[in-house]
């Protein structure tokens, strides 16, 4: 176990109520945001430093970040006593300040969610007895009030979901008996209905989802706590599966990274060892290319400069940045480290002010936001890692 709160889980009103919250604007070229990872759009890692923000109404581990409009949504979590929660906050850049909204109706943790126009869909999490849940609830940001949706065939925590032309796809996940499933469902927004789609090969929960066009990727996950290296790819066209080259190790809670370029990059995690030996972190970046259908070859990847699993990770400004987590020392660690594409090498950038592990994360308009946490005990500490130029300006954030 990483930490004393174990992802296993063996285990608004009106909108005149709520202030409208919207980032402040970046001011980038179209040029320069399609030159990506060009070497005049990547920060140098003497650009970045850490800044305070507001905390936290309350320590939270395993809830959920959702990005909605501009506006940034908290959901749910464990508390510092391991209770899932009911809490929906709605963080204010104007402001910095952490605004109470309506409750979901249902306390739940490690919940899936997806964003449907102003709406967020709730999926599934561990309740307040330890149990998966089969109850879906829907948040109207602009109405500021939760509804009721159809729930799930069965109960279910673990579940990875995306959305594709107004349905959300939901993807596995684990019910009571601890058996993970194979299950693929789409929800109907307009129907409040559950359909069935074609299962994937492999049972798994806590799968890495993205959505590329018409394919959905799904990556790793776990069956018992073991983590796996199934890889394949459902097809939403033709509705089929396709397997796709295992991934090159099992690992846990590391680092996934889809680059621009539809490029899968793991990063660090636990291995997992064979027979009787123990797992251990590594510092290891393995590479998908999509359009090639390979991995790319271990010379031709750069491992990172720490050894370290249940961080933040994040692709910004040409950069993939990771920050914290858990590594060989006693504590959480608070170093970050970004690559540098064209050098092809790793830099350390300013260190956290407050080291975590096991943290949320979401990449809203070029910052990234790293929320709650845990080092020995829950973190509550807000700071904003920024990076300022004459033309742009990047903010990542650590509540």
């Amino acid at each position: 176990m990483l930490t004393h709160f174990s992802p296993d889980y063996s285990c608004c009103s009106s909108e005149d109520t709520w202030p409208s919250v919207r980032w402040k604007t970046i001011q980038s070229s179209p040029e320069s945001l399609r030159r990506g990872a060009d070497v005049m759009a990547v920060p140098s890692a003497q650009e970045f430093h850490w800044q305070s923000l507001a905390r936290l109404p309350s320590g939270r581990v395993y809830h959920t970040l959702s990005e909605v409009g501009g506006q940034m949504y908290m959901l749910g979590g464990c508390d510092a006593a391991g209770r899932p929660c009911p809490s929906l906050e709605l963080y204010s850049p104007e402001g910095d300040r952490w605004i109470s909204l309506p409750p979901m109706p249902t306390p739940r943790a490690g919940a899936a969610v997806a964003v449907m126009g102003k709406q967020i869909l709730v999926v599934g999490g561990v309740g307040e007895d330890q149990s998966p849940l089969k109850v879906v609830e829907m948040y109207n940001t602009e109405e500021g009030r939760w509804r009721k949706r159809s729930a799930l065939r069965e109960a279910l925590m673990g579940v990875s979901i995306t959305v594709k032309d107004g349905r959300a796809l939901a993807v596995g996940g684990m019910c009571a008996d601890l058996l993970p499933r194979s299950i693929l469902q789409q929800y109907d927004l307009r129907k409040d209905v559950w359909a069935l789609l074609p299962p994937m090969p492999t049972p798994r929960y806590d799968a890495n989802t993205h959505l590329l066009g018409n394919k959905l990727f799904v990556a790793g996950g776990r069956q018992c706590k073991r983590p796996l290296k199934a890889f394949e790819v459902y097809d939403t066209e033709t509705r089929s599966w396709t397997t796709l080259p295992m991934m090159p190790c099992k690992r846990s809670y590391g680092g996934v990274i889809w680059d621009p370029a539809g490029r899968l990059c793991l990063l660090g995690g636990l291995r997992q060892g064979g027979g009787h030996q123990s797992s251990k972190f590594t510092k290891n970046v393995n590479i998908f290319d999509t359009n090639q259908g390979t991995w790319l070859k271990s010379e031709e990847t750069v491992a990172m400069k720490t050894k370290r699993a249940d961080f933040a990770a994040a692709f910004l400004r040409g950069r993939m940045v990771v920050a914290g987590g858990l590594g060989h020392e006693p504590s959480a660690l608070d170093t970050v480290e970004a690559f540098h594409p064209q050098k092809k090498k790793w830099e350390r950038l300013a260190p956290m002010n407050h080291p975590r592990c096991s943290a949320s994360s979401i990449v809203i308009r070029d910052r990234l936001l790293v929320v709650g946490g845990v080092n020995q005990f829950v973190v509550l500490s807000s700071n904003l890692l920024c990076k300022s130029s004459s033309n742009s300006r990047v903010i990542a954030c650590q509540h």
